[in-house]
């Protein structure tokens, strides 16, 4: 358990979890004509006549921007800009560890949804991805589909679009042990925010044919009125097609899986007893699950997984964003669909391999080289994904991806364990 004086000292005495490093010497005055003036002006004027070259000359085709409005940091809520910063740091410091990606932490001074597409848009020629984070909802969904209308780099939006990878990687897992299949399963989703909503999509797209979205107004349908927004509208065309009415509880029977993208206490043991045989439980809200862990399993779970590192069957963003946004990056992608989010889960879910078991239906996220590997994969995957449905700008071969990332991987550690010694 962390305590705060110690977390508080620690984050003082760095100023800060990440910096620039330069990746060339400029020691001689040859050095700096090239990096610099006069020589920097041939890259310049060779990105003029094709913009494509920008990835061949600059930091573009290996970094991400990582924007937030601080409306919804955490669990912590709206916080602002500046409290959001530490979280944004952390986020990049894992992009480039587990990705070898060069993350860039944006804070903005605004919550005005237009003015926060515009600010992206107008930022967006120096990065080769947009990471939408932490940004409250619905505007969050509408931020990232304008975007993706917009521009022509991916816009990944990691609490929609992570989460909704690592939750169906580990939910083809379940079903594996289960013996059922998506298509036959009935799964209630418990909460309408971003998490929730992508899972939905996901799992939809992945073969769910019956899926029920609840929040705290109860199923959502097409035509309900009552507490419904842009996201809620669009997943109610894809899921509860008989437009069931109810709550949780009511929704919740005879349920195969149920999953939680909420808040602490939402579930309890009569609602999981009254699920279909061997029910799965996704109990993903953090810190502290919609259940206990362990009062799931005694109220008659077959599996449940959490978002917490302390039980088994963490569903942890860590085996996705880093990998997925590599890939995107090594094929210069414009964009990316639902294909290639379900390529990534079916590479997480085979990662277990022989391991597979009840409490061991998610990869180990403190096992380090095997985060490395998932990351070599996931991205590899990714880069053949986009090529089958042509939003790569370049082709790559994945074996190439997976080596190149895998080495950029092995030479952060080194200078990891440079950095830790000054």
């Amino acid at each position: 358990m962390v305590e705060k004086e110690n977390v508080l000292n620690d984050h003082k005495l760095h100023k800060g979890k990440i910096e620039i490093v330069g990746r060339v010497e400029i020691e001689t005055k040859d050095q700096l004509s090239t990096y610099y003036t006069p020589g920097v002006a041939y890259a310049c004027m060779d990105i003029k006549e094709n913009k494509d070259r920008v990835y061949d000359y600059t930091m573009k085709g290996r970094s991400v921007a990582i924007v937030t409005d601080g409306t919804r940091i955490l669990g912590l809520g709206k916080i602002g800009p500046e409290a959001g910063l530490p979280v944004m740091e952390g986020k990049a410091l894992l992009f480039k560890k587990y990705g070898g990606v060069d993350a860039f932490p944006i804070c903005l001074n605004t919550t005005d949804e237009d003015k926060i597409v515009d600010t992206i848009r107008n930022i967006s020629p120096t990065f080769g991805a947009i990471n939408v984070e932490d940004i409250e909802t619905p505007k969050c969904f509408k931020i990232a589909d304008r975007l993706r209308n917009e521009l022509d780099i991916p816009v990944f939006h990691d609490d929609r679009n992570g989460v909704a990878v690592v939750t169906l990687a580990g939910i083809y897992n379940a079903l594996k042990l289960a013996g059922k299949k998506i298509g036959d399963v009935k799964v209630v989703v418990n909460g309408a925010g971003a998490a929730g909503i992508g899972i939905a999509e996901l799992l939809s797209y992945a073969g769910a044919r019956s899926i029920c979205v609840v929040d705290t107004t109860g199923a959502i349908y097409e035509g309900r009125q009552e507490n419904m927004n842009y996201m809620k509208e669009k997943i109610a065309k894809i899921t509860n097609l008989e437009k069931r009415h109810g709550n949780l509880t009511e929704m919740v029977v005879g349920a195969d899986i149920l999953i939680g993208a909420s808040t602490r206490g939402a579930f309890s043991k009569e609602m999981i007893q009254s699920m279909n045989e061997k029910p799965i439980v996704f109990a993903l809200a953090n810190p502290e699950p919609e259940i206990p862990y362990n009062d799931a399993l005694e109220a008659g779970a077959f599996i449940v997984a959490t978002g917490r590192s302390d039980t088994p069957n963490q569903v942890n963003n860590l085996f996705a964003f880093p990998g997925i946004v590599r890939g995107l990056l090594e094929v210069r992608a414009k964009g990316f669909d639902e294909f290639m989010m379900a390529q990534a889960a079916k590479v997480l879910s085979k990662s277990v391999g022989k391991k597979l078991a009840k409490d061991y239906i998610m990869p180990d996220p403190t096992d380090k080289n095997l985060i490395v590997k998932l990351a070599a994969d996931v991205a590899a995957e990714i880069t053949s994904a986009a090529m089958q449905h042509g939003f790569a700008r370049v082709n790559v071969e994945k074996e190439k991806v997976a080596r190149e990332v895998k080495e950029s991987l092995k030479s952060y550690r080194k200078m990891e364990k440079f950095i830790g010694k000054r």
